[in-house]
């Protein structure tokens, strides 16, 4: 079994920072692409940014400039550093890996329970 644990969510006013942290943990192989994405209320979950094992990034265009992702491989863990955050980032963020295990061949997806972010004054 394999999990993602999201953290570092919360309460910020506009123009603030959060730093979001995804360990994952289980008996995994190999820890691929992995990346957040977020839903806010009333709207489709979208990507928000991704990472490859060799940390090349994709950001979506409304993050660029605000957002970092980056990760750990030694601590199967991944970050989303946002700053100058805007009530329109507002959402319940979940972290996403593409994994392989030790139970069985090939690449599954994984998902975590997510965080809340909200901005607001």
């Amino acid at each position: 079994q394999v999990q993602l644990v999201e953290s570092g969510g919360g309460l910020v006013q506009p123009g603030g920072s959060l730093r979001l942290s995804c360990v994952v943990s289980g008996r995994l192989w190999t820890i691929y692409d992995m990346a957040w994405h977020r839903q806010a209320p009333g709207k489709q979950r979208e990507l928000v940014a991704s990472i490859t094992r060799g940390s090349n990034t994709v950001y979506a265009d409304s993050v660029k400039g605000r957002f970092t992702i980056s990760r750990d491989n030694a601590k199967n863990t991944a970050f989303l550093q946002m700053i100058s955050l805007k009530p329109e980032d507002t959402a319940v963020y979940y972290c996403n890996g593409k994994i392989t295990t030790l139970q069985r061949i090939g690449i599954d997806e994984y998902w975590g329970q997510g965080t809340q972010v909200t901005v607001s004054s």
